[in-house]
């Protein structure tokens, strides 16, 4: 089977290894993603420091994920084969609990982060679930997208912080 290069934690505050892996299948409902771009985020020092309980190592942090949908898998209706995706913190949502019912997945009860819950983008391929998915337009370049895929307060903040003010 064909490898891919992962940086992984291989334990909660073990420094990162670069190591090879094989290029993993979707399974249903469940996309795969070559992956263009990953921004870093402070987060991520979450699943580098096992600040989450229930966190599984080894695991690939990143969770601004920008990539070219590679593989889908059985069930996967919406998205095909060649399409640009980004995956975010909110990376998952069990589609049936209270919140979910609300329409708000993002506080979903069983809710999923992408390099936390399951390995994230700091890896040529990744794997992710099909409703965690956004489409980046095909004009747009993916290492300035994937930052934009986190939760928000990183870019917010460097935003915030640059000066750059609106003109009046």
């Amino acid at each position: 089977m064909a490898k891919m290069k992962v940086a992984l934690v291989p334990k909660a505050g073990a420094d990162f290894e670069i190591v090879e892996r094989e290029i993993p299948n979707p399974s249903a409902g469940h996309v795969r993603i070559r992956v263009q771009a990953c921004g870093i985020c402070h987060s991520d020092s979450v699943t580098k420091d096992g600040m989450l309980p229930g966190i599984a190592y080894p695991r690939v942090p990143g969770h601004e994920v920008a990539g070219v949908i590679d593989e889908t898998g059985t069930g996967v209706t919406v998205w095909k084969k060649g399409q640009r995706v980004g995956v975010g913190w909110n990376a998952g949502h069990d589609g049936t609990c209270d919140s979910c019912r609300r329409g708000d997945f993002a506080l979903c009860a069983n809710g999923e982060i992408s390099g936390v819950s399951y390995d994230g983008g700091y890896a040529e391929y990744m794997i992710a679930p099909a409703e965690a998915l956004a489409r980046i337009p095909r004009i747009a370049q993916s290492h300035r997208c994937a930052p934009l895929l986190c939760a928000g307060i990183t870019t917010f903040n460097a935003l915030r912080n640059s000066g750059a003010r609106p003109e009046i």
